[in-house]
C-alpha cells in the first residue's frame, strides 16, 4: 500500500472512520476517498457500484453502518438489521466486482454468544444465540462476516478481512444518551452532572456487566496493518481488544473521578444489564504483530477533553 494507494474510508465522520482518517493522513496518504451519507448512500446498490466503478479505490475499510445502544437497539430492530446487511452486501459486491485489493468489514462483540465462555475466541462464533437486545444488529454483522469469508474461499484469497474490535471509544463518539454507547453516553451523564453541581447520577443496571474497551486510534492503527500487510499467517475472522475488562461500576467510578464529580451514583437493577461480559481473545492478532498501546486512563482523558472542547464550541455544555 503505497502512499498514493486510493484507499476509500466508508464512515469516515464516524468513531473509527474519523481515527483512520487522522491515522493515513499523518502516515502522508495522500489519495483517501470519503463521501458524506448525503452524498452516497450505501443502502442503494446501483449508486454504491457506480462509485465503485467511478473512484476504483484499491483499499476499503468498511466501518459505516447503523449502529446505537440498547435502546435504540430494541426500538429499532428492523432498521438495524435492513440497513447493516444492506450496506455490508452492496460494498463487499462492489469491491469484489471492481478488483478492490483488500477490504476490512468492521464486525461487533455482540455477534458472540450470550453465554460464551470468556475470553470469547473466534471459534465460539454461531455457537450459540447472541444477547437478546442486540440480536438484529448481531445477526446483520454475522453475515458480513461470513460474507467476507464465503467470498475468500470462493476466490482463493485473503482480500476480505472480517475484524471484530470491543467496544471502541474516542473523540467523535456517539454521546447522544438515546443512541449512544455506554462509554460516551456515561461521559456526558458526569460531565453535565459536574456543571450542574447534581448530588447524584442514576444509571442504568446493576453495574456488574465487565465490559472490554479499545480507544478509536488503536483500532485504526491495527486497520492499517491490516491493509498493508501479508496475511497468509493470519487466519480470519480475527478479534481486536484491549485484553482488560472493567465493570460498569468500575468504569463509572474512573469517570466520574476523571470529570471531578463528587455526588453519589444510583443504579437502576430495573434496567437492563445486557451481556453479563464481553471479553474477547485477541491472541490471533496479538500473535500475528498487533496489540493495544492505549490504556483507558488515557483514552478516557483524551476522550472527556475532546468532548469538552467539542460541546463547548457547539454551544451544548
Amino acid at each position: 500500500m503505497h502512499a498514493e494507494s486510493p484507499i476509500y474510508i466508508a464512515g469516515h465522520r464516524g468513531l473509527i472512520g474519523s481515527a483512520l482518517i487522522r491515522r493515513l493522513t499523518a502516515a502522508d496518504h495522500r489519495h483517501l476517498i470519503t463521501r458524506d451519507r448525503s452524498d452516497l448512500d450505501l443502502t442503494d446498490g446501483r449508486a454504491t457500484d457506480a462509485f465503485f466503478a467511478t473512484t476504483r479505490p484499491e483499499y476499503v475499510v468498511l466501518a459505516a453502518g447503523r449502529v446505537g445502544g440498547i435502546i435504540e437497539n430494541q426500538q429499532f430492530p428492523a432498521d438495524f438489521i435492513t440497513s447493516n446487511l444492506a450496506i455490508q452486501l452492496n460494498v463487499v459486491q462492489a469491491a469484489r466486482r471492481h478488483g478492490v485489493r483488500r477490504l476490512i468489514l468492521l464486525g461487533s462483540s455482540c455477534m458472540y454468544p450470550r453465554e460464551c465462555q470468556q475470553p470469547m475466541a473466534e471459534s465460539a462464533l454461531l455457537t450459540g444465540q447472541p444477547e437478546p437486545t442486540s440480536l438484529a444488529y448481531a445477526i446483520a454483522k454475522l453475515a458480513g462476516v461470513q460474507l467476507c469469508l464465503a467470498c475468500n474461499q470462493q476466490d482463493g484469497e485473503q482480500r476480505f478481512v472480517p475484524l471484530i474490535p470491543n467496544s471502541a471509544y474516542g473523540p467523535h463518539d456517539n454521546f447522544d444518551l438515546g443512541s449512544g454507547h455506554v462509554l460516551a453516553s456515561l461521559i456526558r451523564r458526569f460531565v453535565e452532572a459536574a456543571q450542574q453541581g447534581a448530588p447524584s447520577v442514576t444509571l442504568w443496571g446493576s453495574g456488574r456487566p465487565r465490559r472490554e474497551f479499545v480507544f478509536a486510534d488503536d483500532i485504526a492503527d491495527a486497520c492499517v496493518q491490516l491493509l498493508s500487510q501479508d496475511l497468509s499467517t493470519l487466519e480470519l475472522p480475527v478479534n481486536l481488544g484491549s485484553g482488560i475488562d472493567y465493570s460498569i461500576a468500575q468504569l463509572a467510578e474512573k469517570i466520574a473521578d476523571l470529570v471531578g464529580y463528587a455526588g453519589q451514583i444510583i443504579w437502576d437493577s430495573g434496567k437492563p444489564d445486557g451481556a453479563p461480559q464481553k471479553l474477547l481473545d485477541s491472541s490471533r492478532l496479538r500473535d500475528w504483530g498487533w496489540q493495544a498501546s492505549t490504556s483507558l486512563d488515557q483514552g478516557l482523558r483524551e476522550t472527556i477533553d475532546w468532548y469538552r472542547k467539542t460541546c463547548a464550541q457547539e454551544g451544548q455544555a
